[in-house]
């Protein structure tokens, strides 16, 4: 007789999993070696450790002339930034790929929608009001029913994501698609990243990113400021010493004006 048992089937090696990477994009806009390696000193000074140990896609679209892949990504790689991609065209995506950058391509981004408020007649009936003879499926004193009309229902957009709690330093927590509202403390150390807007309701002592994916209309708002970065759609701002008295531990909004990272105190 034949042995019909068999072994159970050992699991592979390796598997294939989804996943989405968060990277910083380095756009260039020179090709000459010293005033990007002095632009790229003076970023990092700046930035202190924030961007440190980040995945790197290096973006030079706007370059035609030659550019020193070698020597650029030497540079990010000793201040602890790690090229994986490349936007780039012709003999320079040519030369990055030789480096063994991946050729990336980053597109736009998709545009949120703006909100605005609902027309009077599509606001939701919360309860219907007291004693009323005109609810949908009753007579009315025609005596026919009357039919309850059944709407279109519309798209939802993602509710914002709400963290009830604390952040502690070396925690990073990322809203995608949405705004991020946080109650209680962003520490020192910690990070709040959202596509959308971020509030916190509480002292802002770490970094706070929003406009992840390019929202210039992202605000940040916080009850209490005093952080170590801001950054709304990639403009970003290092704060090395204490903000004035105006806007040190206030309630504030920061939103982007021409470029430019705008903090503003709220009236109390």
């Amino acid at each position: 007789m034949s042995d019909t048992n068999t072994k159970s089937k050992s699991p592979s090696a390796l598997d294939f999993k989804s996943a989405t990477l968060y990277a910083l994009r380095v756009v260039l806009r020179s090709h000459d070696d010293a005033e990007l390696l002095s632009a790229l000193k003076q970023r990092m000074t700046d930035a202190g450790s924030f961007f440190e140990n980040e995945p790197v896609v290096i973006d030079a679209s706007l370059i035609t002339e030659t550019i020193d892949w070698t020597a650029l990504i030497l540079a990010l790689r000793s201040h602890s930034l790690h090229p994986v991609g490349v936007v780039a065209q012709d003999a320079n995506l040519q030369a990055a790929l030789a480096q063994g950058l991946a050729a990336v391509d980053l597109g736009s981004p998709t545009p949120r929608p703006v909100a605005q408020p609902a027309p009077e007649q599509e606001v939701p009936v919360v309860a219907p009001p007291a004693n009323s003879s005109d609810s949908p499926g009753k007579t009315s004193n025609a005596g026919a029913p009357t039919p309850a009309t059944t709407a279109a229902t519309p798209e939802i957009s993602p509710a914002a994501m709400v963290i009830n709690r604390p952040l502690r330093s070396g925690q990073r927590i990322y809203a995608r698609n949405t705004d991020l509202i946080v109650i209680g403390v962003v520490s020192q150390g910690a990070e709040v990243i959202a596509d959308g807007n971020i509030h916190v309701y509480g002292p802002l002592r770490g970094k706070a990113m929003a406009g992840a994916r390019g929202d210039t209309s992202a605000r940040i708002f916080t009850t209490q400021l005093d952080p170590e970065l801001l950054a709304i759609a990639g403009v970003y701002r290092v704060i090395e010493s204490k903000l004035e008295a105006t806007l040190h531990n206030q309630p504030t909004i920061i939103h982007l004006d021409d470029d430019t990272l705008k903090i503003t105190a709220l009236s109390k």
